[in-house]
């Protein structure tokens, strides 16, 4: 256990993962049932990265990500409910059903997606902080891509902007070390994708992904140069996903010996470990916590079952639209 968190952050470390992995499992078994349709992309595994992030930051941070974002969506506080209504395609989802898996959103709990395009949302979450800058808010945004998207060509010209601006922006690879089905190795000669930061005299750094520990140091370090107006920095932090790149995909690239090495340090046991061998909490409270995720894991699919289809209505609100373009009609 490190003495620098105290007893409440590790219970809340264990909760949040927890529910993170409890509400994807019962994702991929409803996606089997065919209740949720359309691509849906897991983030069992990866839990302690939000988590670490989520201690490390303020309510007013913004967070943007890629279409792997129900993890992160749930850690930044987007309820159960409207998280599973939204896979569903309900009107009471997160995005009205509009969105699905890979478009989750939240202006009040500043979630900016969820995005399909492979490396859209870095520019994106470039343009949030050049916003907070602009009105002179000492928030900070976290913006999240996976090591596929580190191949893109909007992340150097993103970088250079950051740099130029000094953006109050924490740059953060979620690498899993397979884009889609191709390992880093395949198609990079740059294997440590922290270094990129090096072409611009950015910052960076690479992290342990799997201890929830190491990534809130990291952004808590980042978040703090942020603050002070000091720019942006490139967090590799380096993680593992249990399944496949999406529902699809049976992950035949990978062996199960290297699945079952990284199993053995699944962030969610460690900090349990952690709570258990410095008797941070009684098993009669860590069995109320497990109940308690259940319950709401539980609840929201029940509520999602319950809730209505968006009205046909719907279908062009929330849009951009020109008033006299010709080819729509009421």
């Amino acid at each position: 256990m490190d003495a620098y968190f105290s007893k409440e952050i590790y219970i809340y470390w264990y909760e949040i993962m927890l529910l993170q992995r409890r509400f994807e499992e019962k994702t991929g078994q409803l996606y089997g049932m065919q209740k949720i349709r359309g691509f849906c992309h897991l983030y069992i595994g990866q839990e302690a990265v939000s988590a670490g992030c989520m201690s490390a930051i303020r309510d007013d941070d913004n967070m943007i990500t890629a279409y792997r974002d129900h993890g992160l969506a749930i850690a930044k506080g987007i309820s159960s409910r409207e998280c599973m209504a939204e896979l569903y395609g309900k009107a009471t989802g997160c995005t009205k059903g509009k969105g699905g898996s890979m478009h989750f959103f939240s202006k009040e709990k500043k979630f900016f997606g969820g995005h399909g395009i492979v490396g859209g949302q870095i520019g994106l979450g470039a343009g949030i902080a050049f916003a907070e800058q602009y009105k002179g808010s000492d928030a900070v945004t976290l913006c999240f891509f996976g090591d596929g998207a580190a191949r893109q060509g909007i992340l150097h010209e993103t970088f250079n902007m950051a740099m130029t601006w000094k953006l109050p922006v924490i740059f953060i690879c979620e690498n899993n070390f397979y884009a889609m089905g191709t390992s880093v190795e395949r198609t990079s000669n740059v294997l440590d994708i922290y270094k990129f930061a090096d072409a611009y005299d950015m910052p960076g750094d690479s992290v342990d992904g799997m201890k929830p520990e190491n990534v809130h140091y990291a952004i808590e370090r980042a978040a703090r140069r942020a603050r002070d107006g000091e720019g942006p920095t490139l967090l590799e932090i380096k993680t593992y996903r249990y399944k496949g790149h999406s529902m699809s995909d049976p992950a035949k690239y990978r062996s199960k010996e290297e699945l079952e090495e990284y199993k053995e340090k699944d962030p969610i046991e460690y900090v349990l470990r952690m709570i258990r061998e410095n008797n941070l909490a009684t098993e009669e409270q860590i069995t109320e916590i497990n109940e308690k995720i259940k319950m709401t894991v539980d609840d929201a699919v029940e509520f999602a079952e319950n809730s209505p289809w968006p009205d046909d209505n719907e279908l062009y609100k929330d849009i951009y639209l020109q008033a006299d373009y010709p080819f729509v009609t009421d």
